[in-house]
């Protein structure tokens, strides 16, 4: 019996044991307490926003009727999305709706607001995806070279021109764009959206404004940031003389070492900054025309539309919280020991 027993699966190698060890995994409780955590800002963004709402001044119903719409028009309509009712009365409307799905309908075009995001996520996704790609990818070389020869040239020219960049509003600097490369030189659309299914070309030459006037102010944060962090650990840090003496190269240390550590204050900022990218582009969409959720946000608030900006002040929120969440959860893989005392 006791050979036979061997050769049977015990109970912790078996299917119900990894679920067991993976249910229990520091990381896995981490998540879940972010996620815990997450419920209450979420339910919070979403009160003070209808509070906020329901504080400006006049009746949305005769504001998009017009002047000359009469009473019993004006009555109807507040019927047909629940005006009528209390503050706290569709508010709870609202969020039994949402948490089954049901995000409404717009009070201007009539159009679900499931439909009218599924139009319209995927170009704001893309401007965002790019803008960090673009960012990123410049902004580490760039920081990586400065710090190599800290007071040289490249360093000296790399901050003045961070430093002029993060003087210039988005808005402003979308603007010289259109001006320099749409009008003056006519090599890119100043306006319009081309959907990717149309050809990946045009879609990406239609976006290549949007994602300059979005990055290179991030670009330049980032730059700033990741060259002066490296600089302090490469000049007081007591593992890069370690590193050092024992004959590892300066672009090693530079790295493997200095930039490695580096690497969770530049996540920091990254999290941070995805929250305030996604609320830029609510500008940037607008002056692009890019038809994204910042465009429809704006023009929610235009029209007085309560359904459109409640919910995508929500989802914005969302995704600025799922970003901390990412970060969190991508601290506790780089350094376990995040991982572990954070129960």
């Amino acid at each position: 019996m006791s050979a036979v027993s061997g050769l049977l699966p015990t109970r912790s190698g078996s299917g119900f044991g990894r679920l067991g060890r993976v249910a229990g995994s520091p990381l896995l409780r981490l998540i879940v307490k972010r996620v815990v955590m997450a419920i209450p800002i979420l339910f919070g963004v979403s009160v003070l926003t209808f509070w906020v709402l329901s504080l400006i001044p006049g009746d949305p119903a005769r504001a998009m009727l017009g002047m000359n719409a009469t009473d019993q028009q004006v009555e109807a309509l507040r019927q047909q999305y629940g005006l009528d009712k209390s503050g706290p009365a569709r508010y709870w409307d609202w969020l039994t709706g949402a948490l089954h799905g049901d995000l409404g309908i717009s009070m201007v075009s009539s159009q679900s607001m499931s439909s009218m995001l599924g139009d319209r996520w995927a170009v704001t996704a893309e401007l965002v995806v790019l803008s960090f790609i673009v960012s990123l990818g410049v902004a580490v070389p760039v920081a990586l070279l400065a710090a190599r020869w800290p007071g040289g040239l490249f360093d000296r020219v790399s901050m003045v021109c961070s430093m002029t960049g993060l003087a210039v509003a988005n808005y402003v600097l979308a603007l010289l764009l259109v001006l320099v490369f749409a009008v003056e030189l006519g090599w890119l659309p100043a306006i319009g959206y081309v959907h990717i299914s149309d050809g990946i070309g045009g879609n990406l030459k239609s976006m290549i404004l949007p994602t300059l006037a979005m990055a290179i102010p991030l670009f330049c944060f980032y730059t700033r940031f990741l060259r002066g962090d490296i600089v302090d650990q490469m000049q007081g840090e007591d593992y890069v003389d370690t590193a050092r003496a024992k004959g590892v190269g300066p672009w090693r240390v530079l790295w493997s070492h200095a930039f490695r550590n580096s690497s969770f204050g530049l996540i920091t900022i990254v999290g941070l900054n995805i929250g305030t990218l996604v609320g830029g582009t609510v500008i940037i969409e607008q002056i692009f025309a890019l038809p994204g959720l910042g465009q429809l946000l704006l023009q929610g608030v235009n029209t007085r539309d309560t359904v459109v900006v409640q919910d995508l002040v929500i989802i914005f929120a969302a995704i600025a919280v799922l970003a901390n969440l990412l970060v969190d959860v991508l601290y506790a893989v780089l350094d376990p020991r995040i991982r572990y005392g954070s129960h």
